[in-house]
């Protein structure tokens, strides 16, 4: 046998060897913890979805999933620990995935979005919800949009996720599209966003409707209308942005994420798991009563989705002229 005949059967052990070492590390794999990050305070939209995904998958896998909570820099924080975490699938991250797409038209990042993660799931979409505390006297868009012309510079916008997230983002473009002028509080979270709106010691924001949806059944805040292309089926009454101002559209994408090279193996199982639980009837029905709508995009998808939104977001940024002080 001469030696590159010898060399080509040695390496084509190897590989006869290493594929189905990849297959038992995904089979058996979760065999401790798994921790899911989520970069937002707790009581928004992520923190909701990651509870729910951790406590059905605890129940598979025989594992405990820890939710961690780590606010900062407009969900930056979190991304970051887990872009530099090990890439076994035991350290995932789960938000809306418009602050990845936001953030490196913004921020010097200390990770690469494109780079740093391995796409698993995108959990759901909601569209953001506009809504104002119940002292603003308007019911409508084209209501609120004449009261903030009467009191420019007056009214206060919660930036619900930070300065330059999605929800930030969503007002800009709104004042702009509506020819308002209003000033932008920003918050860690949607929940405090929430509380001081529902306090007064806040006009309007624009957020996700997991966690806001719960404050308008309640009548502490009022629902002047919905972000989405269409009607939501749980708010039918209430009308979209895009009647009074056509083409408007934003939301909360929420995804759920791992350190690049993750083995497929796992982030398969992963997805796998994050299917079946939105497919479960009480948990499309909690999602549903919440207003969120179950995705089955595939891990591929999910990155070409996200390949797409770093240059459109990028655009509004400039086209607006966005910039963090």
């Amino acid at each position: 046998m001469n030696k590159r005949k010898f060399v080509s059967l040695l390496a084509a052990g190897a590989c006869a060897v290493a594929a189905p070492a990849a297959f038992a590390q995904g089979a058996a794999w979760p065999s401790k913890p798994v921790k899911i990050v989520v970069p937002f305070p707790a009581g928004g939209t992520s923190d909701v979805l990651a509870r729910i995904l951790g406590q059905k998958m605890s129940e598979t896998w025989g594992q405990p999933i820890v939710v961690e909570n780590r606010p900062g820099a407009s969900g930056n924080l979190g991304a970051d620990q887990v872009a530099k975490s090990p890439a076994d699938g035991y350290t995932l991250v789960l938000m809306d995935v418009g602050n990845l797409a936001i953030a490196p038209a913004l921020y010097k990042l200390p990770f690469n979005v494109q780079n740093d993660f391995a796409p698993v799931a995108m959990v759901g979409y909601s569209p953001h919800l506009l809504v104002t505390s119940s002292n603003v006297p308007a019911n409508t868009t084209a209501e609120l949009i004449a009261w903030a012309k009467a009191n420019k510079g007056k009214v206060n916008f919660a930036a619900a996720a930070g300065m330059g997230s999605a929800t930030h983002l969503a007002g800009v473009v709104f004042a702009q599209r509506a020819g308002i002028d209003w000033g932008y509080v920003p918050y860690k979270g949607g929940a405090q966003a929430m509380t001081d709106l529902v306090g007064g010691q806040i006009d309007v924001t624009f957020n996700g409707m997991v966690a806001t949806y719960p404050h308008v059944k309640s009548g502490k805040i009022k629902l002047i209308a919905v972000s989405s292309p269409k009607r939501n089926a749980q708010v039918p009454n209430a009308p979209t942005v895009a009647e009074t101002l056509p083409g408007f559209l934003t939301g909360s994408w929420q995804g759920l994420l791992a350190p690049a090279g993750t083995p497929k193996a796992v982030v398969d199982k992963i997805h796998a798991e994050v299917l079946r639980i939105t497919a479960l009837p009480d948990v499309r029905e909690r999602l549903t009563t919440l207003g969120a709508e179950p995705s089955a995009m595939s891990p591929a998808d999910f990155g070409n989705w996200l390949k797409a939104e770093v240059p459109a977001m990028a655009k509004v940024v400039k086209d607006n002229r966005i910039t963090i002080e």
